[in-house]
């Protein structure tokens, strides 16, 4: 069977839901047995995201290969429950950075680079390369929306992969927003989206309408009509109560059968009696847990969508929701931490972007939140800078060593408990030494190795570029911070924790990269454990 390619654009304004709609398309198609792969493709010109502000497109998601990419791809990895990598998701930038490099080597043998074919070749490249990988399906979710200048190199390719791979192995689906003014529906915005795609050479097969409500009959009618689609194909997409019931709803809605039928796919049935228990596990919770994340982008959840989502994840296994209060690093100290803090449950301080020239980026604030925590019993969960904090409110208040710092937020710091890495042979990359997965061996019976069922080595994907300096390991040990996972070798520290403490764990990486709605993460479990 030739690979089907199935292509999401979106209309009207960003932040419809694109990722979603492609996410929960792979994960009905994995359902009914296909091989699922999903991609996406970012307009903007930064070669990635990894040297951006979380302000900007919120979280940077990191892959097992140390590809920093778009937050969609932590989507992806959720609903297919797929290990994803550089492939995945890959920016103009990139685009247009190996082009370049090529032209530079002569690989053009003195020809005019131009966007047609040589930048469009790129993109279909990328897009076959991801299909050369085992899967039956290839869905691509193209960034931004129609019309805009930078995504029309994208569109342009899409259009030759249906020309070069048959039109009967392409299916185009458009996501747009359905207008609702004076309560009524209006179509208008995306009629005229579909036919700025029409002049682009693209026939969508299916609309997916992103609407608050109920579409009506008659709407569905006259957008196929005007769009050139059956009415059976404009799919309504409307306001779920958890992310990951939208592939159910769009599954009543026949996105999955009408994809297979365009396609010529034929399959059973989606099994999706696990999904449909998971749903129902989130949404019956009767019971919320309080967690405070402390963090410097609060303003923008998206920055956290990861940590977020993983939250809920482990909650969901004890029947619980997670009411996360948003408190900004920058705003809390240790004079007002008992009351910012005061009525939750557990803490988790997440790691934070530091862009050059910037201040501490909140770094006093999550110690004081570790301090608070440590102090009273309550269960903590610190991720990566958040690992950096915890280590140094034991340093200052456990060890005396009152100007102990990172030399990432104090490079004059005569106790640099966390120093700069120092090397593993991997280089740098966007500012960080360690991207991606990495192996930590766990001490036997500590509490991070009763978390993870007693491995002993687990694997887990990191994003960072300093690391707690192993001089003063013995000297934390003594203060009541030992050291529960470090890596092979012995010589970089990936996890403490605090003896006698209900639950107070700190790790290097990043366990949220690695939490799935079916598979929550074991530092989340218990801490959400501890918590309850």
């Amino acid at each position: 069977m030739p690979v089907k390619y199935v292509f999401v654009t979106g209309g009207v304004v960003s932040g419809l839901g694109k990722g979603i709609t492609a996410a929960a398309l792979g994960c009905l198609l994995k359902a009914r047995g296909l091989r699922v792969t999903l991609q996406k493709f970012d307009p903007y010109l930064n070669v990635d995201p990894g040297n951006m502000s979380p302000y900007q497109h919120g979280e940077v998601f990191v892959t097992d290969d140390g590809h920093e990419s778009d937050l969609d791809v932590g989507h992806y990895e959720r609903f297919i429950d797929e290990n994803l990598g550089a492939n995945n998701n890959i920016t103009q930038g990139r685009i247009y950075w190996g082009l370049l490099q090529k032209e530079r080597n002569d690989s053009f043998t003195g020809g005019t680079v131009q966007v047609i074919p040589h930048v469009t070749n790129e993109i279909k490249d990328k897009i076959y390369r991801v299909g050369r990988g085992g899967a039956d399906v290839v869905i691509t979710e193209i960034g931004g929306t129609v019309g805009d200048i930078e995504s029309q190199p994208f569109i342009e390719a899409i259009r030759q992969v249906a020309f070069e791979s048959g039109r009967e192995n392409v299916l185009y689906i458009h996501v747009s927003l359905i207008v609702s003014t004076s309560g009524e529906q209006k179509s208008k915005p995306t009629q005229h989206s579909v036919k700025e795609l029409l002049s682009m050479g693209i026939q969508p097969d299916l609309i997916v309408c992103r609407a608050n409500d109920d579409m009506p009959g008659e709407l569905r009618q006259k957008m196929g009509l005007f769009c050139n689609v059956p009415a059976e194909c404009v799919i309504q997409n409307t306001t779920a109560e958890t992310l990951y019931e939208v592939p159910l709803l769009l599954h009543d809605e026949g996105l999955d059968t009408v994809a297979c039928r365009r396609l010529g796919l034929e399959t059973p049935e989606p099994d999706l009696a696990d999904w449909i228990a998971m749903v129902n596990r989130i949404k019956g919770c009767d019971k919320q847990v309080p967690i405070a994340l402390v963090g410097s982008y609060v303003e923008l959840r998206d920055a956290y969508l990861s940590v977020a989502e993983a939250l809920q994840h482990a909650a969901a296994q004890f029947g619980a929701g997670v009411e996360i209060r948003w408190i900004s690093a920058k705003e809390i100290n240790g004079m007002n931490a008992a009351e910012l803090l005061n009525g939750v449950k557990g803490v988790i301080v997440p790691g934070v972007y530091m862009p050059r020239g910037s201040d501490q980026a909140g770094l006093e604030g999550m110690i004081a939140a570790a301090s608070h925590a440590r102090r009273n019993s309550l269960p903590f969960l610190g991720v990566c800078t958040g690992m950096h904090a915890a280590v140094i409110e034991v340093a200052r208040f456990g060890c005396g060593l009152t100007d102990a710092n990172s030399a990432e937020f104090d490079p004059d710091s005569e106790h640099k408990v966390i120093d700069n890495e120092k090397g593993d042979g991997n280089g740098k990359k966007s500012g960080a030494a360690r991207l991606g997965l990495y192996p930590c061996r766990l001490t036997a019976g500590s509490a991070a190795s009763r978390a993870y069922n007693g491995e002993e080595i687990i694997y887990e994907r990191h994003r960072h570029s300093c690391e707690v300096n192993t001089d003063y390991a013995d000297a934390l040990k003594a203060a009541g911070l030992t050291v529960s996972g470090a890596s092979p070798d012995g010589r970089l520290i990936e996890i403490v924790e605090c003896a006698g403490h209900p639950f107070f764990i700190a790790a290097q990486f990043h366990p949220e990269f690695r939490s799935r709605p079916n598979r929550p993460h074991p530092l989340f479990l218990r801490l959400i454990e501890a918590a309850l």
